[in-house]
Parts: structure tokens; sequence; C-alpha cells
């Protein structure tokens, strides 16, 4: 049981929390697949049209739906909010932590709200990148656009 006193048990298992994570979604997707492929088998089986399975079921090739603009912009502005406010939270935390302990060293974990503040900037730029691009097309958008921050 030596393992469980490694510093490096932390890291492991969040790196093995992420993996189980991704191979449980893949997974499960596939499951999908095959369960929709077993009732379209089914239904083709007691001859139901092919038309009528569409319409139950969904095509076979399911296009990725055509993404409202202005929602888009509404998800990029209110992540890159989000990101910021935690980073900031993160390094005031750590901050008063220092402060309250009276320990110097504890400063160095304020390091860790750069990282979604810097994200969050990120998503900023991404926000006004969509935005002139938008406004390229013709489409102004304003503080008062309808869908930018509201819950369609």
């Amino acid at each position: 049981m030596d393992f469980l006193t490694s510093p490096f048990i932390v890291p492991v298992a969040g790196c093995a929390v992420g993996a189980i994570a991704i191979v449980s979604g893949i997974w499960f997707e596939a499951q999908q697949r095959r369960n929709k492929a077993e009732q379209r088998m089914a239904m083709i089986a007691r001859g139901i049209p092919i038309a009528e399975i569409e319409k139950l079921l969904g095509s076979g090739d399911e296009e990725k739906r055509v993404r409202d603009p202005l929602r888009s912009l509404g998800n990029a502005r209110r992540t890159g909010i989000i990101l910021v406010s935690v980073g900031i939270g993160l390094i005031l935390f750590f901050v008063a932590l220092s402060v309250i302990v009276q320990e110097r060293d504890v400063l160095a974990g304020s390091a860790v709200g750069i990282i979604p503040l810097a994200i969050g900037i990120g998503f900023f730029i991404d926000y006004n990148l969509q935005k002139r691009e938008l406004s390229r097309f013709g489409l102004e958008i304003g503080a008062d656009s309808p869908g930018i921050g509201s819950d369609r």
C-alpha cells in the first residue's frame, strides 16, 4: 500500500478519471448506434417500409444541425465570463489564503488561476472575432440583440 502515499497518486487518478470518461463516452455512443441498427433491422424484418422507419428512428446518416450564430456567440461570451471569473476567483483565493496563513509560498497556488483566466480571455477574443464575422454578413450585434445571453 506504499503507492497510496506517493505524491503522484492525485495526478495519476485525475488522468485515469479523464481516460475512463472518454472511453465510456465512446462506448456509450457505440452502444446507441448498435441499438439503433438492431431496431432498424428488426423493423425491416417485420416488413415495415423504410420511409416509416426513417420517420420513427430518423435517417441513418444524421447531419449535424445548423448552428444558430447568435446562440454560438452568446455561448462564447458566457463561457468567457465564467472562465475569467473562475481564474480571478482562484487567484484571489490563494492571495487571501497566503494572507491568512501568513505563508508566502501559498501564493504559488495562484498560478493555477492563470489557466482558466487565459482560456476565458481566448473565448472573449473568439466572441469578438465571431461578432466581426457576423457584421461582415450584414448582421449587426448589439447589446439589445435577441438570443445573446438568453436561453431560447
